[in-house]
C-alpha cells in the first residue's frame, strides 16, 4: 500500500505543478494582451491617430466649397472632431493670424500671403503647395456683352470688378495685364474673389475677373470665359500647420486629408489644378 501510494503523489504535484505553469502562461498572456490595447487605444482602427474637438482653419475664399465638402468627410474619420473655417482674402487672413488670431491651419491662395505668416516665425514646419488655380473671366449668364478674350475688359462701356491688388486674386489679374501691357479701370475692387464673383451675380457689373473655380461654383449664376493669359499668372496655393495651433493633432489630420488621394480628387473635381 505505501509502496503504490507514493507514485500517486508524485504523479499529482506534477500534474498539480503543470497547472500551475499553465496558468501563469494564460496571465502573462492576458497581461501582454491588455497593454497591447492600451498601446493601441490612441489610435483608430486604419492606424491613423484619433483627433477630437475643434480644428480651425483659415482658408482663402475660393477653397470655401471644397473645404466645406471635405469637412464632412473629416468629421466622418474622426466623430470626435469638428472643422470651423474662416474663409477670406488671403492677405487679411495672414494678417489676422500674425495678429495672434487663434487657429490651426492657413491655407492660403499665393506663397506671398503665406510668406506673410512664415516670416513672422507662426508657421509651423515649411508650406507645401496642394492645389493651383487659374484665372477666368466671370460674365453674366448668356454673356450679353460679348466679351471672348482679356482685352475685351480694357474696352469703354463694360463694368469690371477685380480683386484688390493685395489679395491673390487681384495679384494675378494684375500680372495680366503688365505682361501684355493692357490698362484697366475697375468699377470695383473687392477684398476677395467671392466679392468679385458677387457683383456680376447681382449685375451690378458686366464682368469680373475670378478663379475657374469660383465659375465652377456659381452654376448657372455666370457664364466663364477662359483666355490663355491666364496660364501665365496660376497661383499656387501653400497650406501649413500654425505654431500656435490650439489642436495640433488635428491640424495635422485635416493638411493630410486635404492632400490625400481623396482630398485632391475633391478638389481637382472643384476646378482646382494639381500641384
Amino acid at each position: 500500500m505505501t509502496t503504490r501510494s507514493a507514485p500517486r503523489r508524485s504523479r499529482a504535484l506534477r500534474m498539480a505543478g503543470g497547472l500551475t505553469v499553465a496558468a501563469l502562461a494564460l496571465g502573462a498572456c492576458s497581461s501582454n494582451g491588455s497593454d497591447d490595447t492600451e498601446k493601441d487605444s490612441g489610435s483608430s482602427s486604419d492606424g491613423a491617430k484619433k483627433v477630437s474637438g475643434t480644428v480651425t482653419v483659415f482658408a482663402a475664399a475660393s477653397l470655401k466649397e471644397s473645404f466645406t465638402e471635405l469637412k464632412k468627410t473629416f468629421e466622418k474619420q474622426h466623430p470626435g472632431a469638428k472643422v470651423t473655417f474662416n474663409f477670406g482674402g488671403s492677405d487679411a487672413l495672414a494678417a489676422s493670424i500674425t495678429n495672434g488670431a487663434p487657429a490651426d491651419v492657413f491655407a492660403a491662395a499665393s506663397p506671398k500671403t503665406m510668406k506673410t505668416v512664415t516670416d513672422a516665425g507662426d508657421a509651423k514646419g515649411t508650406p507645401s503647395t496642394f492645389v493651383r488655380n487659374q484665372l477666368e473671366i466671370a460674365t453674366l449668364p448668356g454673356n450679353p456683352k460679348k466679351i471672348t478674350n482679356f482685352e475685351d475688359l480694357t474696352k469703354g462701356g463694360l463694368k469690371v470688378a477685380l480683386c484688390a491688388k493685395e489679395v491673390p486674386c487681384g495679384s494675378a489679374a494684375q500680372q495680366v495685364l503688365d505682361n501684355e501691357h493692357l490698362k484697366l479701370t475697375p468699377a470695383s475692387y473687392e477684398q476677395d474673389v467671392k466679392g468679385a464673383l458677387t457683383k456680376v451675380e447681382l449685375k451690378e457689373v458686366d464682368a469680373s475677373v475670378v478663379y475657374t473655380t469660383d465659375v465652377k461654383a456659381a452654376g448657372g449664376k455666370v457664364e466663364g470665359v477662359e483666355f490663355p493669359e491666364s496660364r501665365k499668372a496660376i497661383n499656387d496655393y501653400p497650406i501649413a500647420p500654425l505654431k500656435s495651433a490650439p489642436n495640433a493633432d488635428a491640424a495635422s489630420a485635416w493638411i493630410d486629408l486635404v492632400k490625400s488621394p481623396q482630398g485632391q480628387k475633391a478638389l481637382t473635381e472643384a476646378g482646382f489644378l494639381k500641384p
